[in-house]
Order: C-alpha cells, then sequence, then structure tokens
C-alpha cells in the first residue's frame, strides 16, 4: 500500500478516447476520474484533503482551460470527498453530487456521523448540491451512466456503469487486488453478505474496463480474475472475522502514517488513544492496552515493509 505524491495518469487510448483520464493518486487519495465535455469537465471522486491543492492542479491541467462543472462521489469517506471544498473554491459554480445516504450528516456537517472524527482522519466541510441515487442516470459528453447501489465497504456507497462502452467506476467495491475494509462489520452489522452482493452485481454487469478508487485501471481478462480474488478474500474474513476486524486496524494506521509520513512514537500513541473506535475494534478480539495493541499493530506494519520503526520515530515506507 504504498503512496505517492507523484500521481500518474492511466494512459488508456480507448478511455482517452472517450474524453475520460485517470488520475492514480495512490492510497491515501483516491483516483480521480475526470470527464471532458464541450459544455464542462465532471470529475468523480475528489481525494484526501492534505492533497486537495495537488488535486486542483491535477484537474485544471487535465480540463485545459474547460471549466468543471460536476462533481461526483461515490461514497464520502475522506479519501474520496476531501478535495470537494477545494475544488469547490477553485470553480464556485461547480455542482457537487452524493449518494443520499448521509446528505443529513453534510447538511449540518456532523463529522462524527461521517466517519472522520472516530477514525482520526480530516475532511474540510462541503455541501452538496444534488443527490444521486442508484437507477440515477447522467451525460456527459457521448456517454451515459447509470448510478448503482454498491454496499458492504460503505453502507450508502454508489458505483458508476456506463453500458454501452462497458467501463465502470467501481469506488472501493472492486480494486484490483480485493477491496475496500468493511466498515459496517466494524460496527457489528452483517455486511459481508453485501460485499458479496455486489460482487454479483458487477459480474451482471460485465464491465470490459474496470477503473477502481485506488490502484491501476484493468480490463478484460483481468475482470474476473480481480472479482475470483475479491471473493476469495471476501470468504477469508467470513469465516475469520477476527482476520477482518485486526485488518481494518492495520489500515487505518497505515492510512494515518501516509498522511502524516514519520511520526513520533508518543505522538502516534496520543492520536491512536483519543480514538475509543479503534480501541473498542481492538478489545473485541483482545484484552490489551492500548499501548499493547498499536504495538502489535505496528509490529505486524514493519514486518509486512508497510513501515518502518526506527528508535521513537515511525516511518512510512
Amino acid at each position: 500500500m504504498a503512496d505517492t505524491h507523484n500521481p500518474r495518469i492511466a494512459t488508456d487510448s480507448r478511455l482517452a478516447a472517450l474524453g475520460i483520464t485517470v488520475l492514480e493518486r495512490g492510497w491515501l487519495s483516491a483516483n480521480n476520474v475526470v470527464m471532458r465535455a464541450d459544455t464542462g469537465g465532471l470529475v468523480v471522486d475528489t481525494g484526501y484533503a492534505t492533497h486537495a491543492e495537488q488535486t486542483v492542479a491535477l484537474i485544471q491541467e487535465t480540463l485545459e482551460g474547460c471549466p468543471l462543472e460536476r462533481v461526483v462521489n461515490t461514497h464520502l469517506h475522506s479519501d474520496h470527498c476531501g478535495g470537494n471544498a477545494a475544488l469547490r473554491r477553485a470553480w464556485p459554480h461547480l455542482r457537487i453530487g452524493i449518494p443520499p445516504g448521509l446528505a443529513p450528516a453534510v447538511r449540518d456537517w456532523d463529522p462524527v456521523a461521517l466517519t472522520y472524527v472516530p477514525t482520526g482522519q480530516i475532511c474540510p466541510r462541503f455541501d452538496y448540491d444534488e443527490l444521486v441515487h442508484p437507477g440515477d442516470r447522467f451525460r456527459i459528453g457521448g456517454l451515459q451512466w447509470t448510478a448503482h447501489a454498491a454496499p458492504g465497504h460503505d453502507p450508502h456507497a454508489i458505483l458508476l456503469h456506463e453500458p454501452n462502452q462497458g467501463i465502470l467506476i467501481s469506488g472501493d467495491a472492486l480494486w484490483n487486488n480485493g477491496f475496500g475494509v468493511v466498515f459496517p462489520e466494524l460496527d457489528g452489522a452483517n455486511a459481508f453478505d453485501e460485499v458479496a452482493d455486489t460482487l454479483d452485481l458487477i459480474e451482471a454487469l460485465s464491465p470490459s474496463v474496470v477503473i477502481p478508487g485506488h490502484g491501476p485501471v484493468f480490463q478484460g481478462a483481468s475482470v474476473p480474475v480481480a472479482l475470483a480474488r475479491a471473493r476469495s478474500r471476501l470468504l477469508q474474513f467470513q469465516r475469520d472475522p477476527a482476520k477482518h476486524r485486526w485488518h481494518a486496524l492495520k489500515v487505518m494506521i497505515k492510512f494515518k502514517m501516509l498522511e502524516l509520513q514519520r511520526v513520533e512514537r508518543k505522538e502516534l500513541q496520543a492520536w491512536f488513544d483519543c480514538s475509543a473506535y479503534f480501541i473498542r475494534i481492538a478489545r473485541i478480539d483482545r484484552e490489551q492496552s492500548p499501548s499493547e495493541i498499536l504495538d502489535a499493530l505496528l509490529n505486524d506494519l514493519q514486518q509486512a515493509q508497510a513501515l518502518a520503526i526506527v528508535g521513537n520515530w515511525i516511518l512510512n515506507q
């Protein structure tokens, strides 16, 4: 799960011919899918707040003077909507569309309900102009997109499908190497079945190209392979939910390290101690102090070469 501050522009001639540019951002910021049309541009997902200035510059460069008219968020995790506020400042007439599930929390700005406080993440306040419901359709250029419900990773998530071209924007419902943490499971909901249903939906849509929320675009024979890989991973978590909970905690620690890059051990512990969310999840399976829990998480991440522990410092790698 390495991150990069130097985004890669996915070079796919078919997508380019359709006016689609994929800015592959790494893992702290979700990929930005930029679409151009004569009347203006649209972006799906806007990255994390600490990359917002870079996001604006990248989208300005990609649109080449064309105004950005619309943003659509596949879901409202901080790495997918953290650039919304900055893009609104850059293009004041921009319209922001979100799935309806958390609309009241956005309008009233409740960072607890939006998960930003419990997970220790940041997201500048933004508002929305329209709701994108499952079944809604919208056109940009010659492309006609349909929104579909994609619960599992997030209960309110959507994915976007262009049936004529066989293109799927999957958010965190499907990556080339799996899918996002199943957050409702961490709160006691039975959401693994929803992940399975969403994978079945993707298979039924039969996309020829998948643009994931993180990682590279994949297509052709790689799509059923990715689905099989995701189902295998899901089966492991269904058989051992504790494995999923521990995986989720490691992902959230790694995410923070992607943001900070380097931090003193005591500072990271203070951040961890402030999250009743992390402690509650860990104590479902183990009776340990917060310090012992964080030590175990950091040791596992170091063994996976996801970070390095050097003296009193934790370093992302």
